[in-house]
């Protein structure tokens, strides 16, 4: 059975750092694409940023050059690490992996096969 297990959410002030971490487990997702969404109440899941099996990054527009996307793959894992938080930044946040071998990174949540549960994160004032 395939899992995507997030952690690392909580509450932090603005301007803070944050890590979050995705463990994948159930099959080897080396050479696929991997993802982060994030979503908040009554509203349709955002982008935040994917990284393909050759390392190349996407960004949402309204995290790039403040969030970095990264992923180990002798651990089946990827990160999110995330700079200079704003309130906006609050919200619950999604691991995401599509089930396409060599595929690109899309910004849709369409694409994307496995989920994790989530983890929240909560920027305060």
């Amino acid at each position: 059975q395939v899992r995507l297990d997030e952690s690392g959410g909580g509450l932090v002030q603005a301007g803070d750092s944050l890590s979050l971490s995705c463990a994948a487990s159930g099959r080897d997702f080396n050479h696929n694409v991997l993802g982060w969404f994030r979503q908040t109440p009554g509203k349709e899941r955002e982008f935040v940023a994917g990284i393909n099996s050759r390392f190349g990054t996407t960004y949402g527009s309204s995290v790039r050059g403040r969030f970095t996307i990264s992923r180990e793959k002798s651990k089946n894992m990827v990160y999110l690490s995330l700079n200079t938080l704003k309130p906006e930044d609050t919200a619950v946040y999604f691991c995401a992996a599509d089930s396409t071998v060599w595929g690109e990174v899309s910004t849709q949540s369409e694409y994307y096969d496995f989920w994790g549960q989530g983890t929240q994160v909560t920027v305060s004032s």
